[in-house]
């Protein structure tokens, strides 16, 4: 068994049964890393966005943040995180010392195969920066999904996907595999699994496998996936790589020098989730005022974003820093994987810098 590669990550919490209480002293400052799903902001192209996604990446491998994560959506015209792995290779050619990858790759859309020689491919070209996380949801509209259905979401064969993607990368793929993945061999791709439920938190601790819970936008069960994940972590699973259990947790993140400018940001996140509540979604906008806000948007989609992002910290330096350990208290997580959306990406990058400076992580 092996760690998860990470820099400076604690010891996971022990198996009892207080696993969502908080944490008696100061919470750790735990590593902090970064899930892009690479927005474009009015008045940008594609091609804006992609750039200043990369610089966002080059800022967080600068500033010490651990990973930098991909999501994968489609058919959706405000993001631009279709092509994982191409997003992946360009960060990764672009920073030096970061992990990079995939927050996540959604299996249903990809032939396990396919998987296994992407990310084979990227650790070739990149070596022990590359993370691999897999999720069951297609990350698009029904519709969408019809046309990139390549295996089924159900749970056993994404378990199946996942033991074979592990096969293909070990050192020595046992004999009788009827296809060899030759790019992956011997490059054991790290693999994580990603949730928003108890039930991927099942699925994360059967296959003995590091868990992401998507708390940033569904926080409803986050505290009892993560209880069920680490109660019934299975270290002798066949695809297990890690002899204990290893959690990430996301967290909305806006930081700014000033609690009130920090609150005045927020509200392009907010607008943005509304987008997704009401089906209309727009290019990222700018922040406006809350009266501004309550004009925009009605008390009803208001409220279901503000709850859909309540697991968030927003404010000057010190306030967030005062949330994120917090969140580390009562979740226990051993990583935080955060969205730092802002309309400006100097706004952006300037949000990291004073978190890393502040939380510590930079040199």
């Amino acid at each position: 068994m092996t760690s998860v590669p990470t820099p400076s990550v604690p010891d996971p919490a022990p198996h009892d049964d207080a696993h969502t209480r908080p944490a008696a002293g100061p919470a750790p400052h735990v590593p902090l890393s970064i899930l892009d799903l690479v927005p474009m902001s009015e008045g940008m192209t594609m091609r804006d966005a992609i750039a200043a996604s990369m610089r966002s990446a080059r800022t967080a491998d600068e500033t010490g943040f651990a990973r930098y994560w991909f999501a994968e959506h489609h058919n959706t015209h405000n993001l631009a995180s279709s092509s994982t792995a191409l997003l992946i290779d360009r960060a990764a050619s672009a920073t030096e010392r970061i992990r990079v990858g995939s927050g996540g790759i959604m299996l249903p859309n990809h032939a396990s195969l396919r998987v296994a020689e992407d990310f084979g491919t990227l650790i070739q070209f990149h070596g022990d920066r590359i993370d691999l996380g897999l999720g069951r949801a297609p990350g698009t509209d029904p519709v969408t999904a019809q046309f990139l259905a390549r295996t089924s979401a159900e749970p056993s064969a994404f378990m199946n996907a996942v033991e074979e993607i592990e096969l293909w990368s070990q050192d020595a793929p046992p004999e009788g595999l009827r296809v060899a993945a030759d790019v992956a061999t011997g490059t054991n791709i790290p693999i994580w699994v990603l949730g928003s439920t108890t039930h991927g938190a099942e699925l994360a601790a059967q296959l003995g496998l590091p868990f992401s819970v998507a708390s940033h936008f569904a926080p409803q069960q986050h505290l009892q996936a993560l209880d069920l994940y680490r109660r019934r972590f299975d270290a002798q699973a066949v695809t297990a790589r890690i002899d204990a259990p290893h959690t990430m947790v996301g967290v909305n993140v806006v930081v700014a020098d000033t609690d009130e400018e920090a609150q005045r940001l927020w509200t392009t996140q907010l607008q943005m989730f509304a987008g997704v509540v009401t089906g209309q979604r727009r290019p990222i906008q700018p922040p406006c005022s809350p009266e501004e806000l309550r004009e925009r948007l009605s008390p009803a989609v208001l409220a279901q974003a503000e709850t859909a992002l309540s697991v968030r910290a927003v404010g000057s330096p010190a306030t967030v820093v005062a949330q994120l350990e917090q969140i580390v208290r009562s979740t226990r997580a051993d990583e935080l994987i955060l969205t730092a959306y802002a309309f400006d990406p100097d706004v952006r990058v300037r949000g990291l810098r004073l978190l890393a400076e502040a939380w510590g992580t930079a040199a």
